[in-house]
């Protein structure tokens, strides 16, 4: 099942998206049993939204040995290199990815990306750990290479606002269309030009895996997003361009890029 977060005339909702490209309006949130309204919407008469406003983005670096060798800082970790994407960083499909002023080195990262249960997930074992999984979508931890390098730590160089797009949609029940989460293709292109393409059955450290150390480390929150990490290929986005990110059985995430807009909350100076 497609669940899709989406923007109509009657305001935001989450529906289903089914085969014939309609949306099926749901009641209320897609956790539990899925009650339709009857309302439906041709897909190109929507916009569809992030599929998820998680409380937080739980992301691993370094978890694709040849990822690891491209960026050349150091070796594969010997347990998941977790870190945080702030909420205010998530966007949708074809929302624009803003490039921070000034920076002149910011790269896109692909990613699988697992979406929590209704039940959350804390201090699960790896056995436990695929059942909390509500569903799967499509992430792109971008970063901004040189801050990343500066500043020792992550958080400034992968939290702007813009920098984690998610979508298009979830897909809920990859077992129904013959595909399985740990050997996925993956793959971005930039202006149609190909970076980046491996599979997910190259990560270092699994789903089952990733989603225990997580959860023993914080609760994972219904809706909160997990990253698995970006295969090599990683490089360089600027304003005018557009990533596409597709992940076999999850569609194609597709982003603009522009300058940032540099608007402040305060309103005029004073």
């Amino acid at each position: 099942m497609r669940i899709v977060r989406f923007a109509s005339s009657s305001g935001m909702s989450f529906g289903v998206l089914d085969g014939d490209g309609q949306v099926a309006q749901i009641e209320g949130h897609p956790f539990g049993q899925i009650v339709f309204t009857g309302q439906r919407y041709a897909q190109a008469d929507v916009r569809l939204l992030s599929p998820i406003l998680p409380s937080k983005v739980v992301c691993v670096g370094k978890n694709y040995a040849e990822h690891v060798k491209e960026m050349g800082t150091g070796d594969a970790p010997g347990a998941p290199l977790m870190f945080l994407k702030p909420s205010t960083s998530v966007i949708g499909p074809g929302d624009a990815i803003r490039i921070p002023t000034g920076s002149t080195n910011v790269h896109h990262e692909v990613e699988l990306a697992a979406v929590i249960g209704a039940r959350g997930a804390r201090n699960v074992t790896p056995e436990q750990a695929l059942s909390t999984v509500f569903g799967w979508t499509i992430g792109n931890d971008v970063t901004d290479r040189d801050m990343q390098k500066s500043d020792g730590q992550w958080t400034r160089a992968k939290g702007f606002d813009s920098f984690c797009p998610l979508g298009p949609w979830i897909e809920t029940d990859l077992a129904a269309l013959g595909k399985d989460p740990a050997d996925l293709e993956i793959t971005c292109t930039v202006d149609g030009e190909p970076r980046q393409a491996s599979r997910t059955s190259q990560l270092l450290f699994g789903l089952s895996t990733l989603i225990s150390y997580m959860s023993g480390v914080m609760t994972l929150l219904p809706g909160d997003v997990v990253l698995t990490g970006t295969p090599a290929g990683v490089g360089p986005i600027a304003p005018g361009q557009r990533v596409e990110c597709t992940i076999e059985g999850l569609g194609t995430l597709s982003n603009p890029v522009t300058g940032a807009d540099g608007v402040s909350t305060a309103g005029a100076a004073r």
